[in-house]
């Protein structure tokens, strides 16, 4: 298979190794504004470097992979469409509502792949959790904790580009909590703090946030992040049900020290970022895309399960202005 990359900054530059060693690509090609860059990763990896996106989209691709700026994503989606080359993007479609749905209406209306980089689907502790969920093993659910922690703030520079915490980050929580439960979420309450660095306040944005969700079975879900955790990444949840209960992303990595005098050793070695954590995740997906491109496999996060999570994180953004509860279907969905 011919593929095409887009985007060669640290996740970028992940996929390319993993997509150069995959046994079904022939060849890869890369293209990155800093085109320095992408000669760099091409060296490395033993890809192609074309001089511009046009000169890559002109190679007879395959597919595409998009983990570029945020910003190009919806115009590199369409652009991609219109050229009927099924597309693998690295969240989100765009940083509005308005940009996602354009976007998908390209898509739609050329019939073509998109898949959405949602990589916890992939992991091995949420796969396992949504089958014990679906399965029955934990009884009626009735609340759902879960948490994203980073364990240091972005660049300052990132910040205003990033959609704010709910969207770029927060975003994978509401995400996941859709995919293990089976349930969509009605209502959101939240709120955030910017009391951490000052480059959140000058952002407008905010370092730490917490969400109460309404699930439609009546199931209660928190959702809390924050940029700032100092002992490690730090990505779990937590689902209770009256018979059982079970935590995915509780492993011997977990930055989770006991107070309890008999309570577990801490981490000897807490992850430190999201590449190292999900690594076999990322690989899985983009595994997963291949096969969907060759019709092995239907589509196992495409656009419109991106555009339910980007509603609830929308309904969370209202919700914190406006600080009231905010149903999901306030937010349009076309």
């Amino acid at each position: 298979m011919r593929i095409g990359l887009i985007g060669t900054g640290r996740i970028g530059s992940f996929h390319a190794g993993v997509l150069s060693a995959h046994p079904r690509v022939d060849t890869l090609v890369l293209a990155d504004t800093d085109g320095a860059r992408a000669v760099d990763v091409a060296r490395r990896t033993g890809a192609s470097a074309a001089d511009s996106v046009d000169e890559l989209l002109a190679w007879g691709l395959d597919a595409l992979v998009i983990a570029s700026a945020t910003s190009s994503h919806a115009e590199l989606i369409a652009r991609a469409a219109r050229l009927e080359i099924p597309v693998f993007c690295e969240k989100p479609i765009a940083l509005d509502l308005a940009g996602t749905l354009a976007a998908l209406q390209e898509v739609e209306r050329a019939g073509s792949v998109l898949q959405l980089g949602f990589m916890r689907r992939f992991d091995a502790g949420y796969a396992a959790a949504r089958e014990l969920v679906r399965s029955g093993a934990l009884g009626r659910l009735h609340t759902v904790r879960a948490m994203t922690s980073d364990p240091a703030p972005p660049p300052a520079a990132y910040l205003p580009l990033s959609g704010g915490l709910y969207r770029d980050c927060l975003v994978h929580d509401f995400d996941i909590l859709r995919w293990v439960t089976g349930r969509e979420v009605v209502e959101v309450y939240a709120t955030g703090s910017d009391a951490g660095p000052a480059m959140f306040r000058a952002a407008g944005d905010i370092d730490t946030a917490a969400v109460v969700l309404t699930l439609d079975d009546g199931v209660l879900a928190t959702a809390t992040a924050t940029r700032c955790n100092g002992a490690g990444y730090d990505v779990r949840m937590e689902l209770a049900g009256e018979l059982d209960q079970i935590a995915a992303g509780l492993d011997d990595r977990t930055p989770l020290t006991s107070a309890e005098p008999q309570g577990p050793p801490p981490a000897d070695k807490p992850w430190p970022g999201f590449l190292e954590r999900f690594a076999p995740a990322y690989e899985a997906e983009l595994d997963a895309f291949l096969s969907v491109v060759r019709g092995e496999l239907a589509n196992p996060c495409d656009g419109r399960e991106a555009l339910h999570a980007l509603r609830i994180a929308e309904a969370c953004e209202l919700s914190r202005r406006e600080r009231r509860p905010v149903r999901v279907a306030e937010i349009p969905t076309s």
